[in-house]
């Protein structure tokens, strides 16, 4: 959600503040700000909206200091006003936030008997007003805020300086990721490692619990019980030239031209180019011995995990769950001894996707992971980790994260296949070489942009747009509907195709664009039926197939995109890319944030 930085060095800082800040952009936020000590007082400059307008109220009134906090928030507790927006504080205190405070109103209540006066409607005032009482009363900055720590409930990560101290941050982490960056006579912390890549490559990652005392040359930490603890420093892999939109116009057009390339990287990392065969890293996991394995995720994650749900029962046998990260362990499932418990998580630090992670280990699963960061919170709670070779995905809706899942997905389960005896040699070397034909398939179906373009321009004007898919495309189908809510504010449902006579049917008529995804295969022609009772009912049918299904459907379909030809298993991995294009294009014409859309967060790190 949040994104929050910290500098302290020679340099001054809200230059490097503000950069950080829109290395953070990805997250989602609704405001920004920053605070710095200049000669040992705290000042702040703070904005509603995007970042460029904080970089207007700087170029306004300069901001000097070398020690200093900045944030991108995302509203949670009061609107997303500039009164609203972090660093907020005292004279005495000025801190960042990213999470939710749980007992605030009751802290509120206590603070404002004691004399405190907000200014605020945040949760996230509370702490800055019990850590000023504790200044108050005589405690120096480390002890005050310590003591604050431990009188908070929910998640948090901290970030915060003093009046008159320009050489300390304190900073803290429960439930949200924080990282702590060493630079030469200068450090910093942040969110992730991505908003210090341009600082420094030196990372050391807070523990849950932790806190950190950290200045200009060095940083303490603390463990939650207040106890000196060490932390590894660490090189990260990333780099300051990790973003950037080249000649795209949005960092989502990049992601989804990087398609072809994201697939194929993901692929190799898994498949021996001998062999062409399934060749996982060593994860200390026997499928054969798996009775049952547990997915959860969120957003399109989820949507891969139906993916693979659907292709480790149909391949390697062993039942599958998929359960939403968010209701999953609310309804607290008896879980099979010696399960396997599967995360899909393009961050790492989904709070959902972690709390069911947490569940599942307390059900003494064996946890496996399937990342795109691999320095993330979930990756060091994990028993094994799959990485996506999809480098930092800056559009707040996942593109190709989605399909670098789905590639991982679908080598795990031909691995749990062949260990299970469900698959022989000839049939998992059938698959293999439909996984590794995708990456030029997908290359192939990026150069029907134009024509996917063009029909975007009819799916603009609709109020209201069916997905429609089976089997394994399924889930392609909510994907797309997702994908179409989220950057073009249109209303949009993905259902199975049977499904559409149980109800969906109801809403059809010539305004409501019938959006299916229709491969040929075992499942082609149940799919044509459904289609024909849409078209029947004066529905605009638009369909994404290969050729011999558009030959099929002529006189039913509308409009048709033929995509190239693939083997039904890979099918999901290329349908996801028209689909996702449609949205993309859809929204450029509606002229919406297409890279960061309102109210959405790249990264949710509360629940």
């Amino acid at each position: 959600m949040c994104g929050i930085v910290g500098v302290i060095g020679a340099r001054s800082a809200a230059p490097l503040l503000l950069d950080a800040l829109r290395r953070l952009e990805y997250r989602g936020y609704d405001s920004a700000g920053i605070a710095t000590l200049v000669n040992g007082h705290i000042e702040r400059r703070r904005a509603e909206g995007k970042l460029s307008r904080l970089a207007d109220a700087l170029a306004q009134r300069t901001l000097d200091g070398t020690t200093g906090i900045g944030h991108t928030r995302w509203a949670t507790h009061g609107a997303p006003t500039e009164n609203n927006a972090h660093p907020h504080g005292t004279a005495r205190v000025s801190l960042v936030h990213n999470g939710i405070i749980e007992n605030h109103a009751e802290l509120r209540a206590e603070l404002e008997a004691a004399g405190q006066e907000f200014s605020t409607e945040t949760d996230t005032e509370t702490v800055a007003q019990l850590v000023d009482l504790n200044l108050k009363r005589g405690m120096p900055p480390v002890e005050a805020a310590g003591a604050a720590f431990q009188r908070l409930e929910g998640a948090y990560a901290l970030a915060m300086i003093f009046a008159g101290h320009p050489e300390l941050i304190v900073a803290a982490q429960h439930g949200a990721p924080l990282a702590v960056g060493f630079g030469e006579d200068e450090m910093f912390v942040g969110s992730d490692a991505l908003a210090l890549a341009p600082l420094t490559r030196r990372i050391a990652y807070l523990t849950d619990g932790d806190w950190t005392v950290v200045n200009r040359r060095s940083a303490d930490f603390f463990d939650s019980k207040g106890n000196r603890v060490e932390r590894e420093v660490k090189l990260t892999r990333l780099t300051g030239a990790a973003i950037g939109k080249g000649n795209f116009r949005h960092f989502m057009e990049k992601e989804l031209h990087e398609h072809p390339a994201v697939i194929g990287d993901t692929l190799h990392q898994m498949i021996s180019p001998g062999s062409r065969a399934v060749a996982l890293p060593d994860l200390g996991i026997d499928f054969a011995q798996v009775p049952r394995i547990t997915m959860s995720a969120c957003g399109s994650a989820f949507y891969a995990g139906l993916v693979g749900r659907w292709w480790f029962e149909a391949v390697s046998r062993i039942p599958a769950d998929g359960d939403v990260a968010s209701e999953f362990r609310y309804r607290t499932p008896p879980m099979s001894k010696g399960g396997l418990g599967l995360l899909v998580s393009q961050s790492g630090e989904t709070a959902d996707t972690l709390a069911a992670l947490r569940y599942m280990r307390e059900q003494r699963q064996t946890i496996l992971s399937i990342l795109n960061v691999p320095e993330s919170s979930m990756a060091r709670e994990s028993d094994a980790v799959v990485e996506t070779i999809a480098g930092p995905e800056i559009g707040v809706a996942s593109t190709k994260a989605f399909t670098a899942q789905l590639s991982v997905l679908a080598c795990l389960a031909l691995a749990a296949g062949r260990a299970t005896g469900a698959i022989d040699a000839a049939q998992e070397a059938a698959m293999t070489a439909a996984l590794l034909e995708v990456p030029s398939r997908a290359a192939e179906v990026l150069a029907h942009d134009g024509a996917i373009q063009a029909l975007a321009a009819r799916v603009a004007k609709a109020r209201d747009v069916l997905f429609l898919g089976r089997g394994n495309c399924f889930p392609i189908a909510m994907e797309g509907a997702l994908k179409l809510k989220e950057i073009s504010y249109i209303h949009a449902e993905g259902y199975a195709a049977g499904e559409m006579k149980h109800g969906p049917i109801a809403l059809i008529d010539p305004a409501v664009p019938v959006i299916a995804i229709a491969p040929s295969g075992p499942l082609f022609e149940k799919t044509a039926s459904n289609l024909q009772e849409a078209a029947a009912r004066g529905g605009q049918v638009i369909v994404f197939s290969d050729e011999a299904g558009a030959a099929k459907l002529q006189g039913i379909a509308t409009e048709t995109v033929v995509l190239p030809a693939v083997d039904p298993f890979v099918a999901p991995i290329l349908y996801a890319i028209p689909v996702q294009m449609l949205a993309y294009h859809v929204a450029v014409l509606k002229g919406t944030d297409v890279d960061q859309p309102r109210n959405l967060a790249k990264s949710v790190t509360v629940e």
